[in-house]
């Protein structure tokens, strides 16, 4: 039975892994921001349950990094040792906003980058310690490539998926795996704003699939869908000089 922390579990594609990982007869600590909707999902992933699994959460704003190092250890306290990390909180924000405003920018930073990588730290810490363990985080195909549509995310996504490439370095020799996962477009509440037509825009629970998928292969870099490596690697490679004209 393993044990599973999900960070950011109020999420659609977190809260589509924890019924996935339950399913499967893992034991969960989740922690979310809005206390009303991680009850709700508590109670729902304990009614999908058996009485073995133990199902466990607390309420956090994870801007708040002095609160890290206690949530690991009141996960650790529920249902023991970890034998994966799931980090998947974030927030989509207003690109003209933060062009506009220095502590937008900052605070979106924060909430995508700085505490995303705070939570990795202690994950790995915690993990490099007991010589096991598969860690992940919800990136995204936006920090490939800044562009002027969304470079502050991009950016902070950048910053992630950078983090976690020598993070999975360090940890190659440790037992530990290190997944960064690079969703394109998905139909959530986070994207609730955007008109969603085409064929490249997927549901929470198919990524969820795939992220439970790939966590239990131990990946390291994967694009969910798949055809986002070919569109990214096409985007990554227009010169600078063409790539700038452009309104991407």
């Amino acid at each position: 039975m393993k044990n599973v922390v999900i960070f950011g579990a109020n999420s659609a594609i977190a809260a589509a892994c924890a019924r996935l990982w339950v399913a499967q007869g893992c034991n969960l600590f989740l922690v979310g921001r809005n206390k009303a909707n991680l009850q709700n999902l508590i109670a729902d992933l304990r009614v999908r349950a058996s009485a073995d699994q133990h199902i466990e959460g607390m309420s956090a704003d994870l801007n708040d990094l002095d609160r890290h190092g206690e949530l690991f250890a009141q996960a650790e306290q529920q249902i023991g040792a970890m034998d994966i990390v799931l980090v998947a909180h974030g927030s989509l924000p207003d690109q003209k906003v933060c062009e506009q405003s220095v502590v937008k920018t900052i605070e979106e930073m924060s909430t995508n980058a700085l505490s995303v990588v705070s939570l990795l730290t202690l994950a790995a810490n915690r993990m490099e310690a007991q010589g096991a363990g598969v860690i992940a985080a919800i990136s995204s195909v936006a920090g490939d490539r800044g562009r002027q549509s969304n470079y502050i995310y991009g950016a902070a996504k950048g910053m992630v998926s950078l983090f976690m490439q020598g993070m999975r370095n360090r940890l190659a020799q440790k037992g530990v795996a290190v997944v960064t996962i690079k969703p394109g477009f998905v139909d959530t509440p986070m994207t609730s704003h955007f008109e969603k037509k085409g064929v490249l825009w997927v549901q929470p629970e198919t990524i969820a699939k795939d992220i439970v998928r790939v966590v239990e292969r131990r990946c390291d870099v994967v694009y969910l869908p798949g055809i986002w490596r070919w569109i990214m690697l096409i985007i990554k490679h227009i010169p600078e000089a063409i790539f700038k004209r452009l309104s991407l």
